[in-house]
């Protein structure tokens, strides 16, 4: 994984669909392959690192401008595509994005909108019935993880140190305390939403499934076969809902539901 062109997210979506070509006309950083899933139809969609992006803020995998925008197409056509469909595909986001892109570019030219377009396409995916599930390959962090994966159905996570989630790098957070990067590492340590490990994401309730697998696995096949069955499992599971009330009052977040229920009670009274 040291070549600059691959990521876990890289390695994961050629591994699930069988190294297929992806479509073409997107953007060499936004791969979409159209492939099964526990014989269902499915669109696996990735965001990787492009070296020779337009955007120099995005060469590494984060979700800017060319990507937010790419993969809100991705979803879109697919919502399209299957609009008169019974059976709607299953959308696959494979997630190793380190944010989004930062930079003055970015901001005069709305990436606020771009993100905010991919996010939207996976709530439509969602609404239209098609079931959406997300592969937590490697990093999920900051807007670029809300852009691409966060609005699935159902979260699965893959294990180990190259698995993080988190609102901001550790960097970024250090600044905004105004703490040393050990400083925010301590508070990762005493308060769980603070923290960068999938052990204590998990905590929080958020996951569907973690896996026992590392990020590097993708080329062991015994490996991809788990991973496929996690995913067709989280699919079943989903069945006809469409929205993430799964994800309330789980784990560590009981309260979150008991304010939410509160909240609607005096709403309606």
């Amino acid at each position: 994984m040291s070549d600059a062109n691959i990521s876990y997210g890289a390695a994961w979506l050629a591994a699930l669909t069988d190294h297929a070509e992806p479509l073409a006309d997107y953007p060499a950083s936004v791969r979409v392959v159209d492939a099964a899933l526990a014989g269902r139809a499915a669109r696996y969609i990735a965001v990787v690192p492009d070296a020779h992006a337009r955007f120099p803020r995005a060469r590494a995998g984060e979700v800017g401008l060319a990507e937010g925008w790419a993969l809100a197409r991705a979803l879109h056509d697919a919502v399209a595509a299957d609009e008169d469909a019974a059976d709607k595909r299953v959308i696959v986001a494979v997630v190793d994005v380190p944010s989004q892109a930062y930079g003055r570019t970015e901001e005069a030219y709305g990436i606020h909108q771009a993100l905010a377009a991919a996010a939207e396409g996976a709530i439509r995916a969602r609404r239209a019935g098609h079931p959406v599930v997300t592969l937590i390959a490697g990093k999920a962090m900051s807007g670029g993880f809300l852009a691409h994966g966060y609005q699935a159905n159902r979260l699965v996570a893959l294990s180990g140190e190259g698995v993080q989630v988190h609102a901001m790098g550790k960097q970024a957070a250090a600044r905004i305390t105004q703490r040393s990067v050990e400083g925010v590492e301590q508070l990762a340590r005493e308060i769980t939403p603070m923290a960068y490990d999938i052990d204590s994401y998990e905590r929080l309730g958020l996951l569907h499934a973690r896996l026992d697998i590392a990020p590097t696995a993708a080329d062991d096949a015994e490996a991809v076969e788990r991973v496929h069955q996690a995913l067709a499992d989280a699919v079943a599971d989903i069945g006809d809902t469409r929205g993430l009330d799964a994800r309330i009052g789980q784990g560590e977040r009981t309260a979150t539901a008991a304010v939410r229920q509160r909240l609607a009670e005096a709403w309606a009274g």
